[in-house]
């Protein structure tokens, strides 16, 4: 079978091609760039093509023979719509690297064309939001009445130029939360709580993350939040909070912000990625008080979000599930996480 990475010149592109060839497959890598693509694909001997997500023949034209995309080419706010577009008209599997709640939260909403194309739409199958996904679905498991979610990530390690430019846009949108089973606006550190995660407790902010939507399908609790232990995020006061998301959301702020980044930022190097881990914690409580929480420790974020993705692949193309929209764990089932390299799982319990 043959599967594709497209934006395969990108920070994470590249990653998944490298980690690919390694394993010794060999992708089609793709992209709107001819000169960039080949860059990446002639020095590790892959096959490659070239086309504009504005130009559905040209999509349809790139697609053909390829069975899986593993989308990598963000902000997903402007590409995932036409490239989704592009697989239910060809009948080809899905899957990005996705954070943004607006960009999981119409994917879903295309779940029954999804069945009907024969295809399966996986948004989110790097660390966001593979490992949240998974511990979600683990606890809810343990505490079927559950009626609140909390979910919470540390991480150490640098940041790409694609998932600063998608930060720069969530930034403008503000806090969300799911509340009483619907997606809300809240302010930007709305909650603060400690978590104890597994190198020790840590004072964690609230802030918008892919499960907001992904976890309410895999666990069907309605109260979701999300938070992250990340330097100055907890001194952001409701008033800041309001003053800096109206002047992200100005044209011009987000023009200059993501040419500057385009210009520096250029992700964190292998020595910088080994060096580096994440912790994700999950927490669910009933209304009697009861909760279960588990958590886990595991690789760099983009080393976990490249090995992801190609096992995403993989199961897409030896078990896929029933087509349609998807989550990680309901496609795969919670233990999917396990499946990665270098993780390791603090079991649920009571607490």
């Amino acid at each position: 079978m043959t599967w594709m990475i497209y934006g395969a010149s990108g920070y994470t592109g590249r990653l998944v091609a490298d980690l690919a060839v390694d394993r010794g497959e060999r992708p089609v890598l793709a992209g709107r760039d001819p000169a960039k693509v080949a860059a990446v694909a002639a020095p590790r001997g892959l096959p490659h093509r070239t086309f504009d997500l504005a130009d559905p023949a040209a999509v349809d034209a790139g697609l053909q023979g390829v069975d899986v995309v593993a989308h990598c080419a963000g902000p997903f706010s402007a590409t995932s719509e036409a490239m989704v577009d592009g697989c239910l008209r060809n009948g080809v599997h899905y899957l990005d690297i996705t954070g943004e709640i607006d960009v999981f939260e119409a994917v879903f909403a295309r779940h029954e064309q999804a069945r009907s194309a024969g295809s399966v739409l996986l948004p989110g199958a790097g660390f966001d939001v593979v490992p949240t996904d998974c511990l979600a679905a683990m606890v809810a498991a343990e505490l079927p009445t559950a009626t609140h979610l909390d979910l919470a990530f540390h991480a150490s390690g640098g940041i790409s130029g694609g998932t600063l430019k998608s930060a720069l846009e969530g930034a403008a949108l503000g806090g969300r939360a799911r509340i009483d089973g619907e997606v809300r606006v809240v302010p930007m550190g709305w909650r603060r709580r400690e978590v104890p995660f597994p190198s020790g407790p840590r004072r964690v902010t609230s802030l918008p993350w892919g499960d907001v939507s992904t976890a309410y399908r895999s666990t069907g609790i309605g109260n979701i939040t999300t938070f992250a232990h990340l330097p100055g995020l907890d001194l952001a006061g409701t008033r800041s909070s309001r003053l800096s998301q109206a002047l992200m959301r100005t044209h011009v702020v987000q023009r200059l912000g993501k040419a500057a980044i385009g210009a520096v930022v250029r992700g964190p190097g292998h020595t910088a990625r080994s060096r580096s881990w994440v912790e994700v914690y999950a927490e669910a409580t009933d209304a009697s008080g009861r909760s279960v929480c588990a958590a886990l420790l595991g690789p760099d974020t983009y080393d976990l979000t490249a090995d992801s993705v190609l096992r995403a692949v993989n199961a897409l193309q030896s078990e896929p599930p029933e087509p349609g929209a998807h989550t990680p764990s309901t496609a795969f089932g919670a233990d999917f996480i396990r499946r990665l390299h270098g993780i390791r799982i603090i079991e649920p319990a009571r607490r």
